[in-house]
């Protein structure tokens, strides 16, 4: 079972250090965790089934197509509650929108976002709403372990590990539980590439690439690779570069990693000017705004 420990203790093998995300990354899962997991599972734990059309819009809006994209499954839903109190629909409708106080403290002041610490705050302080917060995210877990099969990689995503693995230490950079992770990864043969599967039970991803690589390696030789701004902002808050993995276009955002982003970040030519397109590129595809606000 892997820790912060596990982390702190990591050892270099390698010149270089490459973190990978995994939904929506490495594996064509997002879509399907959201859409079939996480959003019915909002509308039943949260009592939004007279709203359900505006619940399903505003979480895969949150979760899939906008700059939080990626995010920890707690902040994400309550930046949906705060989208859904704002509409207007909403507003006229008889559903009362949780304000959700004690799960915001908690989500402020915890960094290991997952089910173990909120069991722990739900033993603490009998809180109602962290205890039906846990429901929920218990039932996601179990709605992902039933549904989430047979889903391989991305094309590209072997063949990757494989080019990387003569020179770099490779770790897992999630924010999905741990278990899921190691149960999808061994499922389709690629844990053995990785050194460590850092899942939300290990901390934030940018504590996941401090502890891991931090000090570790030289800067220019740490990359992140993700799908979502939250994994390009870990790789530069340790100062370590961020590979796109374009949502929308996952396969050829592999096909060139594997044919020529590697290949720089060896020979030392990735930062600076080729960084920063494929950083221009991947930062418009995810807008801040939903589109039922656009006029």
């Amino acid at each position: 079972m892997y820790s912060k420990e596990t982390l702190r203790d990591f050892k270099p093998t390698k010149e270089f250090f490459v973190g990978i995300d995994s939904d929506g990354c490495a594996f064509p899962t997002m879509e399907l965790k959201h859409k079939e997991c996480f959003i019915p599972n909002i509308v039943k734990y949260w009592n939004l089934q007279p709203i359900s059309k505006y619940a399903r819009k505003a979480a895969e809006f949150v979760n899939l197509y906008s700059k939080w994209r990626g995010v920890n499954r707690f902040p994400a839903l309550l930046k949906v509650f705060d989208l859904l109190r704002e509409r207007p629909e909403v507003k006229k409708s008889i559903v009362t929108i949780p304000e959700a106080k004690s799960l915001r403290e908690w989500v402020e002041r915890e960094t290991a976002l997952g089910n173990p610490a909120l069991k722990k705050e739900v033993e603490r302080t009998k809180d109602p709403l962290l205890i039906q917060a846990l429901a929920w995210s218990e039932a996601v877990n179990a709605t992902i372990a039933d549904m989430v099969k047979g889903v391989p990689p991305f094309p590209g995503v072997k063949e990757s590990l494989e080019k990387l693995k003569e020179r770099a230490d490779i770790i897992v950079v999630s924010a999905t539980p741990g278990e899921a992770l190691e149960r999808e990864w061994k499922e389709h043969g690629i844990d053995r590439y990785v050194a460590i599967i850092a899942g939300q039970e290990m901390g934030t991803k940018k504590e996941h690439l401090q502890l891991a690589a931090s000090g570790k390696y030289p800067k220019e030789k740490i990359l992140m690779v993700g799908d979502a701004p939250g994994d390009m902002r870990s790789a530069k808050a340790i100062d370590a570069l961020f590979y796109p993995i374009n949502p929308g276009h996952e396969e050829e955002s592999w096909e060139r990693f594997y044919t020529e982003a590697i290949d720089r970040f060896f020979n030392g030519t990735y930062s600076g000017e080729y960084e920063r397109k494929l950083i221009e590129e991947f930062e418009k595809l995810l807008p801040e705004t939903p589109p039922w606000e656009i006029k």
